[in-house]
């Protein structure tokens, strides 16, 4: 055989191996672009990572600083460590004083109620949390609520500034009166589950009518609205992962509690950023997103974790809310989730009630194709809810008999439950609470602008955002000490939750007499913490200078030989 007859003959099967490399190296070579978008949609925050968050948090060790530490963790001079020693000890007396049957009852559970252990923990940075937790203790207990305040067991009356977790909307004798006219109606029934009680009908059709969506199914708690909703987008669209924003909070169940506190390896999430280009390319790109879960709070924090004064080391906190901007971004997302046939879920579990009647939909004019309200819409009692669209409601296929979608839970629909939401519902149609709606952003933005008018005046290092009648406190000197804040607070006769000046959450019954007694105690607390040297400044100490100096106890804790060499 001549040589031209050979290369003849070898030409396909080179052509073929060419082509088939070329094949291969594009498909590693798309394989890579699209793992670089997925990439660069992620916040470069360790809260834009999941798992690199949760390997991190088991490297920090615990530490605690002793009483002279406490005191100059920032280096501030022995005259201003004296002010902030006498300061804090009239804390720890007015405390004992005012509340000594709140704080031994409240002890008597910390060691018995696993939330109550948990929070106590957490309302502080850790190396402050055993000195604050021997000295400067708190009740945590109540019996009594009228108007916008609430009495402790020593007959001591505050303002309620924790919202209950943001089921407080419009007050608590609004939801006392839910409860009591439910009671009424459904008190010869019992706990019958099963057969509904007729009064379901209402609800349903309000909540329809609410939503914008078809159909409606009962839960619980919020968390579950949430686990139910994604479970129908995945049954429905075939598809198998979810988006959720970085920083939001979907509840507590480990498949969208991705970080910090979750255990589960969730590998079908996707965690990427609010308000960026490019999370839209990769919602546009990938075939494999089911839902996209929005949680409407996001707004006032974008990016960014709720925020709790437990993780207050600097005053590095920072929040803003562009009403316009956040509703452009929606709008973005459910243009896109409607080509891509991609769910689009709002987490309206909080939100829901609380920015508009219709909620967050209404609120940035976006209809989801899944909403999951809870909170406030069980008027008063424990409740989840999820609407939707028939089609991604249904939990069977007329054409895959077996292939079901399984959801059920005891309690669901418990007519107790259904006539507090049924009460709630209908008191909320009354023009009397339509109008405080129609007024709520006026109201709270100049309440909440005043206030901060008067901080500013006073020169004090304390700034409100708010999203209506939610707010985050922010601190514009750099501190070791803002969580403190949170106590002298409490002293003036204002309770907040265990997050303590992250999220404070108003109801809508404080009248402007009440407003006006709430400003007096932010700025009377802030004097006074003022006055006792907490937020002493020096020219050294920066919210970088402070993260630095946690870094390097951190590294002496974990590293006892690098100690000589990480000296103050």
């Amino acid at each position: 055989m001549n040589q031209s007859n050979v290369c003849t003959q070898l030409y396909p099967t080179t052509l073929i191996g060419s082509v088939f490399l070329a094949v291969i190296v594009l498909l590693i070579g798309y394989k890579v672009w699209v793992r670089l978008q997925l990439s660069r949609a992620k916040h470069p925050s360790l809260s834009g990572h999941a798992k690199m968050s949760r390997r991190m948090a088991k490297l920090i060790p615990y530490f605690s600083y002793d009483e002279q530490m406490f005191f100059v963790s920032d280096g501030a001079p022995e005259s201003i460590v004296a002010l902030r020693k006498i300061g804090f000890q009239r804390l720890q007396d007015d405390f004992q004083t005012k509340s000594p049957k709140s704080i031994s009852f409240s002890q008597s559970l910390d060691d018995s109620i696993s939330d109550a252990h948990f929070t106590n923990a957490y309302r502080v940075p850790f190396p402050f949390r055993e000195y604050v937790r021997e000295h400067l203790k708190m009740g945590a207990v109540a019996d009594t609520t009228s108007g916008v305040q609430i009495k402790d067991l020593d007959g001591q009356w505050s303002y309620d500034l924790t919202g209950a977790y943001g089921v407080n909307v419009f007050g608590y004798d609004f939801y006392k009166t839910c409860m009591a006219n439910a009671w009424e109606k459904v008190k010869d029934f019992g706990p019958v589950l099963g057969p509904y009680h007729p009064i379901i009908r209402d609800n349903v059709e309000r909540l329809k009518a609410i939503s914008g969506l078809d159909e409606v199914s009962f839960h619980m708690s919020g968390t579950e609205a949430v686990m139910q909703a994604v479970s129908m987008a995945r049954y429905h669209t075939g598809k198998t992962h979810l988006v959720k924003f970085c920083g939001a909070y979907h509840g507590w169940w480990d498949g969208v509690h991705t970080g910090v506190g979750g255990h589960r390896e969730t590998n079908d999430v996707y965690m990427l950023k609010d308000q960026s280009d490019d999370t839209l390319r990769v919602l546009n790109s990938r075939k494999d997103i089911a839902c996209v879960l929005i949680n409407p709070l996001q707004g006032l924090h974008p990016n960014a974790n709720a925020p709790s004064d437990g993780a207050l080391i600097n005053s590095g906190r920072s929040a803003h809310f562009n009403r316009q901007a956040y509703t452009t971004w929606l709008q973005q997302v459910r243009e896109v989730c409607t080509r891509k046939n991609i769910a689009l879920i709002f987490d309206e579990v909080f939100t829901g009630f609380r920015l508009a009647h219709r909620g967050a939909q209404a609120y940035y004019q976006v209809q989801a194709d899944l909403v999951t309200y809870g909170k406030t819409l069980g008027g008063g009692m424990p409740v989840g809810v999820l609407c939707g669209t028939h089609a991604l409601m249904k939990r069977y296929k007329d054409d895959q008999p077996v292939n079901i979608s399984f959801a059920r839970g005891t309690f669901n629909s418990h007519p107790y439950v259904l006539a507090c939401m049924d009460e709630f519902l209908r008191r909320i149609e009354q023009e009397e609470y339509q109008q405080i709606y129609k007024n709520l952003d006026t109201i709270w933005g100049s309440r909440v602008a005043e206030l901060n008018h008067r901080l500013e005046q006073a020169e004090l290092p304390v700034h409100i955002e708010n999203l209506s009648s939610i707010w985050t406190i922010s601190y514009t000197k750099p501190s070791r000490y803002n969580w403190l804040y949170q106590y002298y607070l409490r002293n003036e006769g204002i309770v907040l939750s265990w997050v303590g000046t992250g999220r404070i959450i108003m109801s809508f019954n404080f009248s402007d007499e009440d407003f006006e007694a709430v400003m007096k105690r932010f700025v009377d607390a802030a004097k006074q913490m003022q006055t006792d040297g907490w937020w002493w400044q020096s020219s050294s100490l920066t919210n970088k200078s402070i993260k630095k100096r946690m870094t390097r106890d951190i590294l002496r804790t974990h590293f006892p030989v690098l100690r000589r060499w990480l000296r103050d």
